[in-house]
């Protein structure tokens, strides 16, 4: 029908030709199928439909046909087109639940500029009816011969439908209102394992319809088979299952339509069909969309990772050095490479902490997989389980979308967890558990997870000394430091400032596109005599500052007097061998005091603000969230400073 959204137009029944047709003997409606509405309709179309006059009135043409809207709209733009339809496939139910079989015909009528259609309904079960009466009544006039002929044709009929029934794909049988098997056919015998003869005049619904998928009994009551024939209603169901003679079950649909004998319920019609493989199909793709969904997302992480990685990679790719210290280094990387042993490197800030754990990883087996690198010091506390083991939507409030975490981002490859030291005490034991067991639980989800990952760690902290003041677990601390590495500060290898500074100086000005100074001995002399409290880093961000500032190819360094290697207490490489300095080394409550001072120092320049370009994590040149962490650990207030900046 045509459904659009309006308010039935009213007709005035006055065209003389209109009313001969509605007043017509035969079951007739006027619809306007614009509207959805039954504008006008006969006593016989009434008498039919088991409705009054009024209830036809008050009811829309898709309500009498519910379901069957597409075939309404096919069946009304024909008789628009051709001037004339009918059809056999809409059928309608009564109010109480007697389903009837119509042929409907339309004509097309146009009244006051709308569009009209005069249907005309049948009864195909009362035109039978009286078919058979006919035939029958015919029979009796023509004597004993006819009658004789009847019966061959009844017989016929009744051959004819054994063998529909043989012949049906579907499984179909038959119960009386007691739910006693009337008949059963061949497809029904061949999904069920059953014969005819063990079913019939048995109560099937305890032999194949008994229990559950899970076991759990299904009782009678609970039978949309059996509430068929008990209230009159046609059931459809589209998963349940069946069990066979041999205690398999099958997974079915089936419809299960009440049987009536003059208007009485006396049993019900059950057609199933066996929907096991499809059902075994559809949830193999489900699990295979989900997978698709899951490694998508996976090469998602991974590109979005990647790409910050390629944004945030530094200049130097390579570890540049000559000093006993580095070579050292470069031993323990190629002993540990092939092997997929815990490695735990320790130093200072800006030591090359990052390039030891990426040249392991370049050298391991698992090269041609991601290094995954985890911030420690930058997550928040409370975001430390969904970054590492990833969750899933809903598990708390903003999880609008599954997760993958680091871990499962890391799977055949390697994690690289930079400031170990800062992960909270509470989650160090489900840290030791997949370090353990390489399995895992997103939050939120009961499905334990299996990955291969390989870990280094990185700290600048003394994690023994954490460990003794219990702020870190010493069983994890044993688990992470299988293969220590350690990274001298900067100050410790003055032999490595020379290639360093060549390399750094080559590779900015290559990037920033100037001209190269030259870098004089007595410049690289000045770099050495310098303390490099903030280590390769430091030096790196020295040298591009002069680089940008050189004026007619000479390189200025500005260092700062209070950096110079007389403040660290260490020989200069032009010392005496006979001069004797007071310390050889600061201890570690000096370091502590020296550090603590240095950011006093810097948060007063900068008015306490640690982020931005003018911040003191640039002073001091340090990540934003790694002077973040050290203002918490010695529980700096910078509100005393003058700015009042949220530290994540």
């Amino acid at each position: 029908m045509r459904m659009n959204e309006i308010n039935p137009i009213p007709v005035m029944i006055e065209n003389l030709h209109l009313q001969a047709l509605l007043a017509h003997t035969h079951p007739t409606l006027l619809i306007h199928p614009k509207s959805d509405r039954i504008v006008f309709a006969n006593q016989a179309a009434a008498n039919l439909l088991g409705r009054s006059i009024e209830e036809l009135l008050a009811t829309s043409v898709s309500a009498l046909h519910k379901g069957q809207v597409p075939s309404l709209v096919v069946f009304s733009e024909a008789a628009f087109y051709n001037g004339f339809a009918w059809t056999r496939g809409l059928d309608m139910t009564r109010p109480d639940g007697t389903e009837l079989k119509l042929e409907h015909e339309a004509r097309p009528l146009i009244l006051e500029g709308e569009e009209y259609l005069t249907v005309t309904i049948s009864d195909l079960d009362a035109r039978h009816r009286r078919d058979v009466d006919s035939e029958a009544d015919d029979y009796l006039r023509e004597g004993i011969a006819e009658w004789r002929r009847a019966e061959r044709f009844f017989r016929e009929i009744e051959r004819e439908n054994q063998l529909i029934l043989g012949a049906a794909g579907e499984g179909i049988y038959g119960v009386n209102s007691d739910g006693v098997t009337t008949f059963v056919n061949p497809a029904a015998e061949r999904m069920l394992g059953w014969t005819a003869q063990a079913l019939v005049g048995r109560e099937i619904h305890s032999i194949i319809h008994h229990s559950h998928v899970d076991g759990e009994p299904y009782h009678a009551e609970q039978c949309p088979i059996y509430n068929a024939f008990r209230e009159g209603i046609v059931r459809r169901v589209d998963d349940e299952v069946f069990w066979r003679s041999d205690g398999k079950p099958i997974r079915v649909e089936y419809t299960s339509t009440p049987i009536r004998d003059h208007g009485l319920v006396i049993g019900a019609v059950i057609v199933f069909r066996d929907i096991t493989e499809r059902k075994i199909a559809e949830e193999k793709l489900h699990a295979a969309l989900a997978e698709v969904d899951r490694l998508r997302e996976r090469l998602e992480l991974e590109n979005a990772y990647l790409q910050e990685e390629i944004l945030s990679t530094n200049n130097h790719h390579e570890i540049i050095g000559q000093s006993d210290a580095i070579q050292g280094a470069l031993k323990q990387i190629d002993l540990v490479a092939p092997t997929d042993a815990n490695v735990l490197i320790t130093g200072e800030s800006g030591t090359g902490k990052e390039l030891i754990a990426r040249a392991i990883h370049q050298a391991s087996a698992r090269s041609d997989r991601v290094l995954v690198r985890v911030n420690c010091a930058a997550i928040p506390h409370e975001l430390f389980e969904s970054e590492f083991f990833g969750h899933v939507r809903g598990a708390f409030t903003g999880a609008v979308r599954d997760r993958v975490g680091r871990f499962e981002l890391a799977d055949g490859g390697t994690l690289f967890l930079d400031e170990v030291g800062e992960i909270p005490l509470e989650l160090q034991g489900k840290l030791l558990r997949v370090l353990q067991d390489q399995k895992f639980e997103r939050i939120g989800e009961e499905r334990t997870r299996e990955v291969n990952v390989r870990l280094i760690a990185a700290t600048n902290r003394d994690l023994k000394e954490e460990v003794r003041q219990g702020r870190f677990r010493e069983d994890l601390y044993f688990r992470l430091n299988v293969f220590p590495i350690e990274c001298r500060p900067l100050r410790e290898r003055p032999d490595d400032i020379p290639p360093l500074a060549s390399h750094f100086l080559r590779n900015i000005c290559q990037r920033l596109n100037i001209a190269q100074p030259t870098l004089t001995k007595g410049q690289v002399r000045t770099l050495q005599n310098y303390g490099w409290p903030g280590n390769a880093r430091e030096l790196e961000n020295v040298i591009e500052r002069a680089a940008i500032l050189a004026h007619d190819g000479k390189l200025h360094f500005d260092l700062p007097e209070h950096g110079g290697r007389d403040s660290r207490k260490l020989p200069t490489p032009d010392a005496e061998p006979d001069s004797k300095p007071e310390k050889t080394v600061l201890t570690r409550g000096e370091l502590r005091q020296t550090e603590y001072d240095n950011i006093i120092h810097a948060l007063t320049v900068t008015k306490g603000k640690v982020f931005g370009a003018n911040g003191a994590a640039a002073l001091l040149d340090i990540k934003p969230t790694t002077l973040a962490s050290r203002i918490k650990k010695f529980k700096i207030d910078r509100r005393s400073f003058g700015e009042s900046e949220t530290i994540e």
